[in-house]
């Protein structure tokens, strides 16, 4: 019986979700006004799952990364929502608590590692600097753990590389630092934010298939922001589609991609090339994302969809379960 009950326990911690995002909603105080960037965002990430969240420029998915993370521009401000994490509510907890679990528990890949990387301090002594801080290592041991390190993310010749400068290294050597940087300490999540932003194509895969092996190993949650739905169907279990602000449809990649119910995700799926695909079969998303500042519809891709009824303008903004792992924020679905 107590073989049992453990066995349901254990049960019960695998289906409780690593980090359950729910109404995470963030404004930017400008000069213009203020800029509503998220409203009532949600979803979860399981323990070894790799998530996507997808979009156009400017549909929110960086924001809701660093508002995650704790390190949004002054001008922002969480307005509304949680994001508990292994019990912590990182919207609400205080920065000493986040720093503590900031590149120990959780971790993230930025968009340019050129710019994220120190340009005056060798990339080894940045990975000492990890290390030390939150790996619980001796200064003596740093140095052949941060080795160790860039061996694993496959740097030819680490121990030369480890005094090497960022300015001395290609784009991609510079982005396996930063998941060097990113898993020096063996985090539970891992966010990668357009992680194959400025990478030549065969670099790029070379990248994504060293995340995906570095997750396995670990056991590590993975939440993938690209604007590229064919990186994100090969490397994602679940997409998240974000629209202006909004999660406006949340599935499983193979349902998704084979029967969008989100007149928005089916446009950027008829927009994104794949193989054996003809070019003329490629099709624009009409009109431009909405003026976050002032009124907003309910729907903010209401003046840009072809499906659009009365209703869609009517509050609150539809969010329907059209099956148990499948959200469709729409009044009028597929």
């Amino acid at each position: 019986m107590a073989g049992q009950a453990g066995a349901v326990l254990a049960d019960a911690a695998a289906a409780v979700p690593l980090l359950s995002v729910e109404e995470l909603s963030v404004d930017f105080r400008t000069r213009e006004g203020t800029v509503r960037a998220l409203e009532r965002v949600g979803f979860t990430v399981g323990r070894g799952e790799t998530v996507g969240i997808v979009g156009e420029s400017g549909s929110g998915k960086s924001v809701t990364a660093y508002a995650l993370m704790g390190i949004l521009d002054e001008a922002g401000q969480v307005t509304h929502g949680s994001a508990m994490f292994g019990g912590l509510n990182l919207l609400a907890a205080p920065e000493r608590d986040l720093q503590r679990i900031r590149g120990r528990e959780l971790s993230m890949i930025f968009q340019s590692p050129r710019t994220a990387l120190n340009p005056i301090r060798a990339v080894g002594k940045q990975l000492e600097d990890v290390l030390l801080r939150h790996g619980n290592l001796r200064a003596r041991d740093a140095r052949d753990r941060a080795i160790e390190l860039l061996a694993q993310v496959k740097i030819p010749d680490p121990k030369r590389r480890y005094a090497a400068y960022p300015f001395e290294l290609s784009g991609g050597m510079c982005q396996r630092i930063m998941i060097a940087l990113a898993l020096a300490c063996s985090p539970a999540l891992l966010i990668a934010d357009e992680p194959t932003t400025g990478l030549d194509v065969t670099t790029q895969a070379v990248i994504m298939d060293l995340i995906r092996e570095l997750a396995a190993d670990h056991g590590m949650a993975t939440v993938l922001i690209t604007h590229d739905l064919g990186l994100a169907s090969e490397y994602c279990d679940r997409i998240v589609v974000m629209h202006a602000g909004h999660v406006v449809e949340t599935a499983p990649m193979a349902v998704l991609f084979d029967a969008p119910r989100h007149p928005y995700t089916a446009k950027l799926i008829a927009a994104t090339p794949h193989f054996g695909g003809a070019l003329h079969t490629l099709a624009a998303i009409g009109g431009s994302l909405p003026d976050l500042r002032g009124a907003l519809p309910p729907c903010r891709y209401a003046t840009r969809c072809e499906r659009r009824i009365e209703v869609c303008d009517q509050p609150p903004l539809s969010r329907d379960w059209i099956a148990a792992d499948h959200l469709v924020a729409c009044a009028n679905p597929l």
